[in-house]
């Protein structure tokens, strides 16, 4: 058995992992903005910018994804990787506020974003997601959403 000993160079923690990962979990789980996060857990400036969104940048969460992905397929009895895939779209509203990600989904007749699926088989696991403005067409954002998939899988 092998471990490693803590690093004693630099400052110490102030928050643990766990509060951390607490943080981001209610986050996701209220939908509350990161700017009001509850005095309950560590400041949301620590949680965002020095944890959360340096994983998102480096790629954790998508490598996280993929080895639990596999896990639940190996699990089930299936190949790890899957030789099928489904692509859906759904169109949200967003608030009146808008930038070049907000745009007018003529065919529901939503002003907003859409967001572009790419699932698993049948199980319905995630393979990647990928958020346009709701006037990227469906052919459109499935061609974006195959090609950032083909660059992670083959380029």
């Amino acid at each position: 058995m092998s471990f490693r000993l803590p690093n004693k160079r630099g400052r110490p923690k102030t928050y643990t992992t766990h509060e951390i990962l607490n943080a981001i979990f209610y986050i996701f789980k209220s939908g509350c903005p990161w700017r009001l996060l509850p005095s309950d857990f560590p400041p949301w400036e620590t949680v965002f910018y020095w944890w959360f969104r340096r994983r998102r940048i480096d790629g954790t969460f998508e490598h996280l994804n993929t080895a639990l992905r596999e896990r639940v397929r190996t699990s089930l009895g299936r190949s790890a990787h899957p030789s099928a895939g489904i692509v859906d779209s759904q169109s949200a509203e967003t608030t009146s506020v808008g930038d070049e990600r907000r745009g007018y989904d003529g065919g529901k007749k939503v002003r907003g974003r859409k967001r572009h699926l790419l699932l698993v088989d049948t199980e319905g696991l995630v393979l990647k997601a990928k958020v346009h403005s709701a006037k990227v067409s469906d052919q459109d954002g499935l061609r974006l959403l195959l090609d950032s998939h083909a660059q992670r899988c083959w380029g």
